[in-house]
């Protein structure tokens, strides 16, 4: 049994443990796409036939009210998804095309949406629906003409929350299949320049060998949780938050870190007087961190760079975390709003990916395009500018591409 010491560990010393790649998905999942490349829609049959026991279906999407679902239910779809349409809206609202005139002409930018995206939303014993919207609603926002809604699962509830979320078409599809139909088409359907949702290995494995083919979302990873706190926080709030990060997946993992032993073996002993709980905490689903102080806290959360951060101390300020996903602050900001309706985006990165990514949102299904147009004094400015840099890298039409503009 372990010692209330070692269970109490340093945040110091505490290191996240990197998944191994497993070669063998890997080599799997690429053979899968090698042939769906070379045999198309025979092969996502074949595959789909043999893994799911289904062929392929393509599900007309009826209005949401049409699925018969419980009334609170469907009230609570249009709810959160009118949440996550708001904020998405927000988003797509402060970008802004733009340009600007100098003596050389007129430059600038604008965004243009991908056209075609695919959304996949895994299946289970219970519907993703929170993956329908958090993946559908943006892509509608940001102006995709085609959005495709990719499952295994045609639950009721699936098909009410992709239809409220705007989806132009439902492939009933899973796995690596699905990810394969997606990039390389499927019958009617043409290949899609992103695909985005969350999977099992064999999905996420699909996406990273497709990403120099489409554009992908983030490298999904376990998810995670860090709170940040003093002994002030409500010890059952965020005891229950860091079981809900549990539920994810059985690698998924919540971290509390304080400068507080009081707290920290205040939290232990009630999660050991808990069987459930104290399950996670012996296989590590639950990490508690002991810091020397809140410099220290902060020190470690830009280091570990979480999903989800939830700060639960007065006196460490907003601006002196740096990487994270989301930020949940104050207690009352549990993670699992985000998870579902407060607005935000759910997807976002893990295994520290967060010191170099962000999550998706509206912007992720933008194309960020320059714009030059060079006046007559401009190209006579540019010439004289560009021809010695060209000259220098011995680019010889390069140079003379400037030079006959110069005159």
């Amino acid at each position: 049994m372990q010692t209330s010491q070692s269970i109490i560990q340093n945040c110091k010393t505490w290191q996240r443990e990197r998944s191994n790649s497993q070669a063998d998905v890997t080599s799997t999942v690429s053979s899968l796409l090698n042939k769906i490349q070379q045999e198309g829609d025979t092969a996502v049959k074949e595959f789909s036939q043999s893994f799911d026991g289904f062929a392929p279906e393509w599900i007309e999407l009826k209005a949401p009210e049409d699925y018969g679902l419980e009334p609170e239910l469907l009230q609570a779809i249009k709810d959160a998804g009118s949440r996550i349409e708001r904020f998405a809206q927000f988003q797509k609202d402060k970008l802004i095309d733009s340009t600007y005139i100098d003596d050389c002409g007129e430059f600038g930018f604008r965004y243009q949406p991908i056209e075609r995206i695919g959304a996949y939303i895994p299946g289970g014993r219970f519907p993703l629906i929170s993956t329908a919207l958090m993946t559908l609603i943006p892509a509608k926002l940001a102006g995709c003409s085609e959005r495709i809604a990719c499952s295994p699962s045609a639950h009721p509830a699936i098909l009410a929350a992709a239809s409220f979320a705007g989806a132009t078409a439902f492939l009933k599809l899973g796995g690596a299949q699905a990810i394969g139909a997606l990039a390389y088409g499927y019958e009617s359907m043409e290949p899609v320049q992103m695909v985005v949702g969350p999977g099992n290995q064999y999905v996420n494995t699909a996406k990273q060998l497709l990403s120099q083919q489409i554009k992908i979302d983030v490298a999904a990873g376990p998810s995670e949780l860090l709170i940040l706190a003093d002994e002030s926080i409500n010890q059952e709030w965020i005891i229950a938050d860091m079981a809900a990060q549990a539920e994810h997946d059985p690698q998924a993992q919540s971290l509390l870190v304080s400068d507080s032993l009081e707290l920290l073996n205040s939290v232990k002993d009630s999660l050991e007087s808990d069987l459930e709980l104290n399950s996670l905490l012996e296989n590590q689903q639950i990490i508690l961190l002991k810091a020397d102080d809140n410099s220290d806290m902060v020190e470690f959360s830009n280091q570990y760079a979480p999903e989800h951060l939830l700060l639960a101390d007065e006196r460490i300020e907003q601006s002196f975390l740096s990487n994270f996903g989301s930020l949940f602050v104050g207690e009352n900001s549990a993670v699992a709003y985000g998870d579902y309706c407060s607005g935000p985006n759910h997807t976002l990165p893990t295994m520290g990916t967060a010191d170099r990514s962000s999550g998706l949102s509206v912007l992720s299904f933008l194309k960020v395009q320059s714009i030059q147009t060079v006046n007559d004094k401009g190209r006579q400015k540019l010439s004289a500018i560009g021809e010695k840099i060209a000259e220098a890298e011995q680019l010889v039409w390069h140079q003379r591409s400037m030079a006959v503009r110069s005159q």
